[in-house]
């Protein structure tokens, strides 16, 4: 007779999701997801799958937990110039506390495997997408207060700022300082003057 799971499957998927956020794919081994999901290793592979599956599965998860709640307040139908702020000086506050570094996790794994992971591009790309999506929604809503005018090219305004929100990831895992990152958002910000 199969033993039935004795486990929360979201629990140690949110477990994987930060052991791969910490360490990144290729350092993690299956004996630190094996660890950190406090689960044997038959249990990993017969919910999950290989460590690939369950990468994916993480960075599906990581969408769902922690981009969509980060993404809510440029959704909203109040949002604009003010919740874009907000969104990149959170995303500096949160990088500068950081003192693991971890940056972004699907940042990290573009720059780590979408040059030859198909299926990981794939996934980071629709989570990139979101957010996009969410910064196209700030902007319309701050075109429909006024506060852009009308002839601003929101798809433009939004692919750049999802370019300079990643760059800032990158750059904060390096160098997170105040200062620097403030400035670098100031400067962002001003397109939208």
């Amino acid at each position: 007779m199969a033993r039935h799971r004795t486990f929360d499957r979201e629990e140690v998927l949110t477990k994987a999701m930060q052991t791969f956020w910490h360490k990144g794919y290729a350092a993690t081994s299956m004996q630190d997801l094996v660890d950190s999901m406090g689960i044997n290793r038959g249990s990993l592979y017969n919910t999950f799958g290989d460590k690939h599956s369950l990468f994916l599965a993480a960075i599906a998860h990581y969408d769902e937990q922690v981009v969509k709640q980060a993404v809510a307040r440029l959704e909203a139908d109040n949002a604009g110039k003010l919740a874009i702020a907000e969104y990149f000086y959170t995303l500096v506050e949160r990088a500068i506390n950081d003192s693991e570094r971890r940056g972004c996790l699907a940042t990290n794994s573009a720059v780590e495997l979408c040059i030859h992971d198909q299926e990981v591009a794939t996934r980071v790309t629709a989570n990139l997408s979101r957010v996009e999506r969410a910064l196209k929604c700030a902007l319309k809503s701050a075109q429909q207060q006024g506060d852009l005018t009308p002839e601003r090219d929101l798809d433009a305004l939004a692919q750049f700022l999802l370019c300079t929100l990643q760059g800032l990831r990158v750059i904060s895992k390096l160098r997170p300082e105040r200062e620097l990152l403030h400035s670098i958002v100031r400067t962002a910000l001003s397109v939208l003057d």
